[in-house]
């Protein structure tokens, strides 16, 4: 499937503008198609290349992806770079913006993806790492039906935003992901989600009586699926049956609906 490129300033509650990178299914012979949506949350260098491919991968699928900067307010929407200086500068910026500005962040990248008018009304999210955490609190929007959150950090030692004021289990216990679906995913030798965390993370989500999957890859590290700057953890077979889950769940939950064919297209002779 054929994907377009583009993005989107949106204005925050703080007078602030955020950046949201869209990438969107295009059908020639289906003009009038709707197609469901896709939040998908960064890392803590904000929208990278890697973030960049993994949203034109599930755009190709026919899902409309949404990849907000996170860190507007602090930084431009540039991505931060996989060095030294970036983690520390995203680090630092992950327990420096509010818990409220991560929430406000996904209910605005919502509310964009639901006023396009090739949309179906379906919502999803999906992230790693931070963006892992950050599709797992947006699912608790009672418009997102599914989530896909890979190896999603702090939600265990309830770490996210400034004055740790990280309430993501809590608000699992009170229901608040009762009417979505989400899979975990993570590597047993993920030492950024120790198997202590995991395992408190899953019992959470069973004893709230949530629907999910929970995956655990055998010699997997932290950030198996980042293709760029991966300090030897990327590991593209288990990468790409990961993809597989997540392409198998948003196919259950979320639907495209595609209109009626029309045979008359035109092709542009361009180079």
């Amino acid at each position: 499937m054929l994907i377009k490129e583009f993005h989107k300033d949106v204005l925050t509650a703080s007078g602030e503008t955020m950046r949201i990178f869209i990438t969107h299914p295009s059908i020639p012979n289906h003009p009038h198609a709707k197609f469901p949506g896709v939040v998908v949350f960064s890392e803590i260098y904000q929208v990278t290349g890697p973030v960049a491919r993994f949203a034109r991968q599930i755009a190709g699928q026919g899902y409309i992806c949404a990849a907000p900067s996170s860190f507007h307010g602090f930084e431009g929407p540039e991505p931060l770079a996989y060095d030294g200086p970036g983690t520390d500068r995203g680090n630092e910026l992950k327990v420096t913006k509010s818990v409220a500005s991560y929430d406000e962040d996904a209910t605005l990248a919502i509310d964009l993806l639901l006023s396009l008018p090739t949309i179906n009304g379906s919502i999803g999210a999906t992230g790693m790492c931070l963006g892992g955490h950050l599709a797992f609190r947006c699912a608790m929007d009672a418009r997102v039906t599914s989530a896909v959150c890979y190896f999603a950090t702090d939600i265990h030692s309830h770490s996210l935003g400034a004055g740790k004021q990280d309430n993501s289990l809590q608000r699992v216990t009170a229901g608040d992901l009762g009417h979505a679906e989400v899979a975990m995913i993570f590597g047993k030798l993920d030492n950024h989600v120790p198997a202590d965390g995991r395992d408190l993370i899953r019992k959470s989500l069973h004893e709230a009586g949530v629907v999910f999957s929970f995956y655990e890859l055998a010699w997997s590290q932290h950030a198996f699926i980042r293709d760029e700057s991966s300090k030897n953890r990327y590991d593209p077979a288990i990468t790409k049956v990961c993809f597989e889950i997540l392409l198998e769940q948003f196919g259950r939950t979320l639907k495209s609906d595609l209109g009626p064919f029309e045979a008359n297209l035109k092709v542009e002779d361009i180079c």
